[in-house]
């Protein structure tokens, strides 16, 4: 869970997007970072090998408060949609405050997106956390492509657990910042509600 830096007076959250391979998660951070202040946030760093792309970046949010005198700083991470990463997305969940689950709109994703929700699910349980305790929204990505699901559909095939929705279009930056500032409220009240 989050990391108290009383040197600095900050308290750092860790969100990560989950979901499908190539459904926008990275998408998704590259826009956060280009649209953020560069005196608020660190370098982008992109661990690369082979087939597999992880990013994380940091970042100080000017509008979101403070907690008893202390900064939040949220630091973002993607994971690798593709199955066989699952050891990394198992190593980069540790720790996790709260997840943008991104899942690609297209009627032939579903399949996909089903196998990383419960890839996601079950990497949680296997860590001590429960979808339903653990702040979590759903993004539904690729609004713009001809051949997209319903957001009732999406909502009834991936979100049993009635979490927030937002949809996107992450290339266009459409529902970027709306999905990251909810789950950083969310992460936020979680917090706060662990401090007092």
């Amino acid at each position: 869970m989050s990391f108290v830096n009383y040197h600095s007076k900050e308290i750092n959250c860790k969100i990560v997007y989950y979901g499908p391979g190539l459904g926008g998660k990275t998408t998704n951070i590259q826009h956060v970072y280009q649209k953020t202040s560069g005196d608020s946030k660190g370098k982008i760093i992109s661990l690369n090998n082979e087939n597999e792309r992880t990013l994380f970046f940091d970042f100080l949010p000017l509008d979101l408060g403070e907690i008893r005198g202390f900064k939040t700083r949220f630091h973002l991470y993607t994971v690798p949609g593709q199955v066989f990463y699952e050891a990394s997305r198992k190593l980069i969940l540790r720790g996790v405050d709260g997840v943008v689950f991104v899942a690609d709109s297209q009627v032939e994703r579903l399949d996909a997106n089903i196998e990383s929700l419960k890839s996601l699910e079950s990497n949680l349980l296997e860590q001590g956390y429960d979808m339903s305790q653990i702040p979590i929204i759903m993004q539904w990505n690729k609004r713009d492509l001809p051949n997209v699901m319903s957001a009732e559909d999406l909502s009834e095939k991936l979100n049993k657990w009635n979490l927030q929705e937002f949809e996107g279009v992450a290339t266009q930056g459409t529902g970027v910042f709306e999905s990251l500032k909810h789950i950083s409220k969310l992460v936020l009240m979680n917090l706060k509600s662990g401090v007092e």
